[in-house]
């Protein structure tokens, strides 16, 4: 099962006043970082345990992008992540158990 959730991201949020001025985008590395803690919570997880062994950046986030972040369970062992705005991707990732780490999520595969 796909786990869905909103994020609203306000247009006044600090990281966009530095990044870039004129031309504002939230940096990638704080999108990744909304959707870890969303991740950690939803799933009762210690991300501490999980690498991050794939992110990608594909679509800029805006001032006031109301965004959706799906994440499942796969039958591999991972979870993996996507952030959309409207109809475009904006962040795909997988986040991968940590070697001789315990606690892999059951599958949402069916």
């Amino acid at each position: 099962m796909k786990l869905v959730h909103a994020l609203d991201v306000a247009a006044d949020h600090p990281a966009f006043a530095g990044h870039f001025p004129g031309m504002p985008i939230l940096p990638g590395a704080l999108l990744l970082d909304e959707v870890l803690h969303l991740i950690e919570q939803h799933r009762n997880l210690d991300l501490t345990q999980w690498q991050v062994t794939a992110a990608k950046f594909l679509e800029a986030v805006r001032p006031g992008d109301e965004l959706a972040i799906e994440h499942n369970a796969a039958s591999d062992g991972t979870l993996r992540f996507a952030v959309r705005v409207a109809e475009r991707t904006a962040l795909t990732g997988i986040l991968s158990l940590v070697t001789g780490a315990r606690g892999a999520p059951d599958s949402d595969d069916a």
